[in-house]
Order: structure tokens, then sequence, then C-alpha cells
């Protein structure tokens, strides 16, 4: 999702892009990488182990891509005198605070997939000192599966949904994150971390409602239920909020209120492109 919005906003803007999908790049191979990485000014890696679940009984495999790659992406970005951009997760925090975690706070993954990712921004941040590791959550968008196109599709077939109310984060489109990226490299914001979220906060199941409200139907067919009700291989987070003094410190403008950007979103989103 995040990659084609990226390619696309920046192709819009007139940038020369080199595009490397998973059939041009083995981003695990230091020969491959340091060969393909050169004569640019910015690297984004957006590629990831994204898959939760499976993380858990495979985490040796997630670590291959979510630390190993980016380590040898941001030598190689360091090697060719480039930025490097890498794209990193709420689920680096405990997600046990009760306000948003600031980009500094304390590490404390709890899942497999936390663990590999903590580990990637440490990597790239080793490798390359002219970085900007980005943590973003919940995001959504036109390209490829995502929460909202799924609770579309079940709002369709029933008439009742039951969706979790004590996570609470921060919906984020890929369109925005992608435009914030550029922002920042535009901006030289300077090397760090940065959390690219929507402002505002909500659970699933406020977030459910909105995107059964755009589509006509009655929020009341929403019923809120617990994360004990959907036992899952890995710890959700209950708690991702990320704040956005970063962002703010470096003059850089944080994404809009979650529920104003999903407004603008949803007949992208929900039409699949």
């Amino acid at each position: 999702m995040l990659g084609t919005d990226l390619v696309a906003l920046l192709r819009d803007r007139g940038a020369q892009v080199t595009a490397l999908g998973r059939e041009d790049l083995d981003v695990t191979d230091p020969g491959e990488v340091a060969e393909r990485i050169r004569d640019v000014d910015v690297v984004v890696n957006c590629a990831a182990w994204t898959a939760v679940d499976d993380a858990e009984g495979l985490e040796d495999e997630a670590f291959t891509l979510n630390a190993v790659a980016p380590q040898l992406l941001a030598r190689a970005a360091r090697l060719a005198g480039a930025r490097m951009v890498h794209v990193s997760t709420d689920y680096v925090f405990a997600g046990d605070a009760a306000r948003p975690y600031a980009e500094s706070a304390a590490l404390a993954p709890r899942s497999a997939y936390g663990r590999t990712k903590a580990a990637g921004e440490w990597a790239v941040r080793v490798e390359c000192p002219d970085h900007l590791v980005v943590r973003t959550a919940w995001l959504y968008g036109a390209h490829g599966g995502c929460f909202p196109r799924t609770m579309a599709r079940l709002a369709a077939e029933r008439e009742e949904l039951t969706v979790v109310a004590d996570q609470v984060g921060q919906p984020t489109w890929t369109a925005d994150l992608a435009d914030l990226v550029v922002r920042l490299v535009d901006a030289a914001a300077p090397a760090g971390t940065y959390h690219g979220t929507s402002s505002g906060e909500t659970s699933w199941h406020g977030f459910t409602e909105e995107i059964v409200r755009t589509l006509g139907k009655d929020p009341a067919m929403v019923r809120p239920t617990t994360s004990a009700d959907f036992p899952r291989p890995a710890p959700r987070p209950a708690y991702s909020v990320l704040g956005h003094g970063a962002l703010l410190a470096a003059g850089v403008e944080p994404i809009g209120h979650w529920a104003e950007r999903w407004t603008v979103a949803a007949p992208t989103v929900l039409a699949g492109g």
C-alpha cells in the first residue's frame, strides 16, 4: 500500500524514482543490495514482514526481513551518500501507556514482530547516520487488503459487526504517510525518529462506526467487544497512540485528524484505487 502511493506521489511531482519490488531486488542479499543502491539521493525502505501472527512462529524469517534487510539497505545508502528513510511501527512499544508515546520513549516490544522491527530501527541508526526512522500504525490504503475494505465487505454481508473497543490507535492513510515522508525529506529534517500517524485517536470499534457511516449504514450495527474475545498468537498493543513532537520541532506539520482524513480517503480506499 505505502510503496505504491509513495512512488505515485513522487512521479506526480516529477521526481526520478527507481521502484524495486520483490521481483527486482532481494533486500536480504548483500550483493544485490550493494549493486542496486547506487547514484541515488534517498532510499526509502517500504519492505517488511507484516504478518504479525506468523512472526510468532517464524521469528528468524521475520528478523531477516525486518532487521537484516534494513541494515543492508542503510549500509548501501551510507556508501552511496544517500539519506535513508525507514518505516517502522508502533509495535516497538509495549502498548500499555496512558498518553501518546514520545519518539524517545523506551522500546518494549511484546511480540516477535515488534522485536524484529525494533532491531531494524537499531540497525538503520548504526549503519546510516543520515536516517529518518518513521514509525506508523493502523495503515490503510487503496492498494492491497486493509481494515476498512474488510469491514465494508462484512457490512454488506451482515446485519451486525462485532469489533474490539479496547485497542486504541490512529488510523492512517498510506497516501498521507507518503506525503509526510516527502515533506520530511524536502524539509531536510534532522536525522532521527519521527511518528507518521494521523492525529487524534479512536478504537477499532470507533473506526468501524465511521466506516459504516460512510457506507450510509447505521453505526449502531457495530457492537463493541474486547480483545479477549478474539485471541491471537501475537499480542496487540492496547494503546498505540504516537506523539508528534519531533515533527513539530522540525517544522513539519503532522498528518491531520484521523476522522477528517478518513472522509477524504474513503472514496479512493473503498473503491480499491
